[in-house]
């Protein structure tokens, strides 16, 4: 029963309910395996020749690491680095050590194989190499070794501490950025609230209106910056069309999701004025199948649809298994700073300098 749960929910609930106590005692067991852990790899990590600046979280998913991924490392390169982009390749299926997705010309390994992820960050950052590996550090000293770079990004990083990094900063949800404030799987954090201490700086994602947060904040007074994920433009990727926000206004479309938190998507569909008439949410990171998509499209023949949308992240999943569906289109988003913007990098910018001089 819990395996079908919506855990997004459950992350967010207060108070006692038929699965708490289950799930406390879980979350109990799991707090001292993640302690233990720490403590046994603590100041023990390796240091690659470079400057290391990790991008993470403290809760499980949802927060946009990637598109804030992407906008750090074209930062980065603006500046003059050397950017690599280091990441595990979650759900991916490479065998070796460390694998090239991109060699910052070419792609060289499909989604499936890299991790959905590391393709995206591949397919926007052209001119940036992406090294997946289990050992971030093996892909960081491959990045060195094939294209000499200095400026490591650690993709969603927070946690691997087995590789020394020079700056971490942290995303939260700006709504409520530790759910229910419990380790998983009660709660949606992957560590105690005291892991906030090795982070230099927090950037809260999804921030809306909000631009700037008091004194005496929960991040244990951390610098505290806003972003937001703005939605950029429609791509209908098997015909190469694109279009501006307002083509789906009063448009009846099907839309689905495989990510961590669907709502947010659908969210954007409203209130860019899109008639939704079918909305599927599948798990995050899924393995979607023909079968799938063919049940997609029986939808919207049956519903009236006028186009099947979904997600950057999830078309990179169903790309090769959804060849020539010219109705086929995803949202494409950009993260963008809302506050303190320019203190941010100029407090990425020392940093670096300062490991590199």
């Amino acid at each position: 029963m819990l395996l079908r749960a919506d855990w997004s929910k459950i992350h967010e609930a207060e108070g006692f309910h038929l699965y708490t106590l289950p799930l406390a005692c879980m979350a109990f067991l799991y707090g001292i395996g993640v302690r233990a852990r720490y403590y046994a790899i603590k100041n023990k990590g390796k240091k690659l020749p470079g400057f290391v600046l990790s991008i993470g979280n403290i809760t499980a998913g949802g927060t946009g690491k990637t598109p804030a991924t992407i906008m750090f490392g074209l930062w980065a390169k603006s500046q003059g680095y050397n950017v690599a982009i280091l990441s595990r390749g979650y759900g991916g299926k490479y065998q070796k050590d460390a694998e090239i997705v991109s060699d910052g010309k070419d792609i060289l390994l499909p989604p499936e194989i890299s991790g959905d992820e590391p393709w995206l960050i591949a397919n926007a950052l052209r001119g940036i190499p992406v090294i997946v590996s289990r050992t971030r550090y093996l892909a960081g000293l491959k990045a060195k070794k094939y294209f000499g770079s200095n400026f490591f990004i650690l993709d969603d990083g927070f946690q691997h501490i087995s590789l020394k990094r020079d700056m971490d900063i942290i995303l939260a949800d700006a709504k409520r950025p530790f759910g229910n404030g419990h380790l998983l799987p009660w709660g949606p954090l992957r560590e105690p609230l005291s892991g906030l201490k090795r982070a230099d700086a927090v950037l809260l994602t999804r921030s809306g209106s909000l631009h700037s947060i008091e004194p005496g904040n929960p991040f244990l007074n951390k610098p505290v910056f806003t972003g937001d994920h703005a939605p950029d433009k429609i791509i209908f990727p098997f015909n190469g069309k694109e279009f501006d926000l307002s083509y789906l206004s009063a448009k009846r479309v099907i839309a689905f999701s495989g990510i961590a938190r669907p709502e947010s998507f659908k969210e954007n569909l409203f209130n860019l004025g899109a008639d939704v008439v079918s909305f599927r949410v599948f798990g995050d990171h899924c393995p979607f199948s023909k079968k799938d998509i063919e049940k997609l499209m029986k939808e919207k023949e049956t519903l009236g649809g006028e186009l099947i949308i979904t997600t950057e992240k999830d078309w990179a999943r169903i790309m090769e298994i959804a060849v020539d569906i010219d109705s086929l289109a995803f949202l494409k988003i950009n993260f963008i700073m809302t506050s303190g913007k320019d203190a941010l990098y100029k407090m990425i910018k020392e940093k670096a300098d300062s490991v590199l001089d």
